[in-house]
């Protein structure tokens, strides 16, 4: 396989064994070349971003948590454990077990950044995705 980023040759096989490179940050921080391929996991465009200035590579609605889960959850972080819970469980629906799959993908080609507009990154989607993720290279 080729990384579209750089075009080198890696074996599939060798690429898998590793642990993916993943990050989380907020898309309203600056770009940053170490980012390497920036997907934004929010089901809604953040506000005040205008799509020119967020940098994305790809907006990846269908790995967010449902709408319904996301309003229970509502960013409280006593909440999280069960969020958590429930979120994984959602990433196995197949609408959210293949964008999952094509996060695992991207992950395995080089640098991968979930980004969101949460502020508290540490008790978010995109944190229980970058963990999912290098649990499941």
């Amino acid at each position: 396989m080729t990384n579209h980023r750089t075009g080198h040759h890696a074996p599939h096989a060798a690429r898998r064994s590793a642990r993916p490179a993943v990050a989380c940050r907020r898309i309203y921080e600056d770009a940053s070349p170490s980012d390497g391929v920036r997907v934004l996991v929010d089901r809604v465009w953040p506000r005040g971003m205008r799509k020119e200035e967020a940098h994305v590579d790809e907006w990846l609605k269908d790995v967010a948590p449902s709408t319904e889960l996301r309003r229970w959850y509502g960013h409280e972080p006593s909440r999280f454990p069960e969020f958590r819970r429930r979120y994984l469980a959602e990433l196995g629906e197949p609408d959210r077990r293949r964008a999952a799959e094509h996060l695992r993908d991207l992950a395995g080609h080089g640098e991968l950044t979930l980004l969101t507009a949460t502020r508290d990154l540490g008790h978010s989607q995109a944190a229980v995705l970058a963990e999912w993720l290098k649990e499941n290279p």
